[in-house]
């Protein structure tokens, strides 16, 4: 899943939300170096993500990109899903979109000093372009396809990716919210027995 999805899956816990953030700038055993509450976080990160890739709806989104896009179909299924997590968010929240990445991104300025230097350099795009937000919308989507694109040096052709997705929208969704329902209760228990150990 990708950055909303991991945010959302934090449960509203601030130190499991900055773990679940940032998890994949911290390999190995290094979130060892992090407070426990966010290394529970980091620990989640990764359980979501072993979730994810070896769930069968999601194999099946990525497998109706695989041959444009090969290994990196993943990582776009990964952005179309927080595409209808945003688009949809009033079903999953009660906390209107832009309150809660204002929150969000309030809460990276708040713990600064312990961010990873990557999630360091990334931030201030993040909330200049307002990333969050605009996931919602194609237009934001397409800006982020393009920029992965950008940072493969042109190798994914991600940037073509959202012309699938809009020939493809229906299913993606639909397959979305089967796999988004499951991947809830998942998350949930995983957070609840990561909270009591």
């Amino acid at each position: 899943m990708n950055f909303l999805a991991h945010i959302y899956l934090s449960f509203d816990d601030e130190e499991i939300t900055l773990g679940n953030f940032f998890a994949d700038q911290i390999r190995g055993n290094k979130y060892k170096h992090y407070p426990e509450k966010i290394q529970k976080g980091i620990l989640l990160h990764r359980e979501i993500d072993t979730f994810t890739d070896s769930h069968p709806i999601a194999k099946q989104s990525s497998k109706r990109l695989h041959k444009n896009y090969s290994h990196y179909s993943r990582v776009i299924v990964d952005i179309f899903y927080d595409h209808f997590l945003a688009k949809n968010w009033s079903d999953y929240s009660k906390v209107p979109l832009a309150e809660y990445v204002g929150n969000f991104y309030d809460l990276l300025e708040k713990n600064y000093e312990i961010l990873p230097l990557g999630t360091k350099r990334l931030m201030p795009y993040m909330i200049a372009d307002n990333w969050l937000l605009n996931y919602a919308n194609l237009t934001g989507i397409d800006r982020v396809l393009n920029g992965m694109n950008r940072r493969t040096k042109n190798k994914s052709k991600m940037n073509f990716a959202i012309m699938d997705l809009e020939e493809h929208y229906t299913d993606f969704e639909n397959e979305f919210t089967a796999f988004f329902e499951e991947l809830i209760t998942f998350s949930r228990q995983k957070f609840i027995s990561l909270c009591e150990d």
